[in-house]
């Protein structure tokens, strides 16, 4: 899930462990949800334990099928919420869990389009398709990203190799220790040498337990300063390669939605709704989830949350009209003796 470069490493994600009441999940089953407890912040300058990096390894792979599904069942006419509800039923049926909800974004959105309830926008011919898919097992997540043209002559597939590149260039050079701004380096060479436009504020990121962001934030150019990729971590790199400025902006209805801290008491939250909320454990969410429930009791809950600085809005991430965005991703292991990547099929 792609990140909007900013000054702290990313959006502050639930520094709680969550665990307790039980709620119900996307695929209806009984689930944990939460009560408030210190968390020591994740750590990467350790080698990672066996547990956590078979988790990762399964969420890896099961989100890289989910991938290749999608890459085949994207046609013109589809709809878009097919797609993602199909994506997410397959995590499901896999034992595994959405680290967050699936998203597919169309020309120039680059990111964070998620469908509303009842959405009924289908991909049209000539289209240039993102599909972005968090699988978590246990909290340890994979996220891989990819794009897909929709056009009949073929007109987007340089665009499309570029980004594909631009990974395949920065994974090259990934190494414990390796300075961030290196790897961006390396998208940006090759994404400027295809023609293109890298996308420079939306960055790669750091993956912990139960946070899709943490530091570092990988950049899509060959910035200064910045940090180090740690041994035994796990980070995500994402190139965008846009046919503009190469710059995006919010733009949008947010429908995707994540609990940044524990919320405040207030008078008009529902209950209910809170505890549908904490049972993601801090993981982002879509509205769609929450069909159960009033809409009225869903609506006035987010509004609340929002204000208090509790809940953090997602929306769509877009270029300049008539530009076009590719995207690639791959979540990788760093460890001591080599670079793994784990969101293979």
């Amino acid at each position: 899930m792609a990140l909007r470069q900013c000054a702290s490493p990313a959006h502050p994600q639930a520094p709680w462990n969550w665990r307790g009441a039980s709620s119900r999940d996307v695929r209806g089953r009984k689930r944990q949800g939460p009560t408030v407890q210190a968390q020591r912040p994740w750590r990467y300058n350790r080698p990672m334990e066996t547990y956590a990096l078979e988790c990762h390894r399964r969420a890896g792979r099961i989100a890289a099928e989910c991938r290749e599904w999608a890459r085949e069942t994207i046609k013109p006419g589809v709809l878009l919420r097919d797609v993602l509800e199909g994506v997410e039923q397959r995590i499901a049926k896999a034992g595994a869990a959405p680290a967050f909800p699936a998203q597919t974004s169309r020309n120039s959105v680059a990111a964070h389009y998620c469908s509303p309830p009842g959405d009924e926008t289908v991909y049209e011919e000539g289209d240039c398709v993102k599909v972005d898919v968090g699988v978590h097992v246990d909290g340890y997540i994979g996220d891989t990203a990819c794009s897909v043209d929709l056009s009949s002559d073929c007109r987007w597939t340089p665009l499309v190799q570029a980004s594909a590149d631009a990974l395949a260039a920065a994974i090259t050079v990934v190494e414990p220790g390796v300075k961030v701004g290196e790897i961006g380096a390396a998208i940006e060479r090759t994404i400027m040498g295809a023609g293109f436009e890298p996308v420079r504020n939306l960055t790669g990121h750091g993956l912990g337990r139960w946070k899709v962001h943490t530091a570092p934030q990988v950049p899509n150019y060959g910035e200064r300063g910045g940090g180090r990729v740690s041994p035994g971590s796990v980070i995500a790199i994402e190139p965008f390669a846009s046919t503009g400025r190469g710059y995006i902006r919010e733009e949008g209805k947010a429908e995707v939605f994540m609990m940044a801290r524990p919320p405040m008491r207030s008078k008009g939250l529902s209950k209910d709704v809170l505890r549908e909320i904490e049972a993601w454990r801090g993981l982002p969410f879509a509205r769609r989830y929450f069909l159960q429930y009033p809409t009225k009791d869903v609506e006035d809950t987010f509004a609340k949350l929002a204000r208090q600085g509790a809940l953090v809005r997602y929306p769509p991430l877009v270029e300049d009209d008539g530009v076009m965005v590719a995207q690639t991703e791959h979540t990788m292991y760093v460890g001591e003796d080599g670079v793994e990547i784990l969101t293979t099929c």
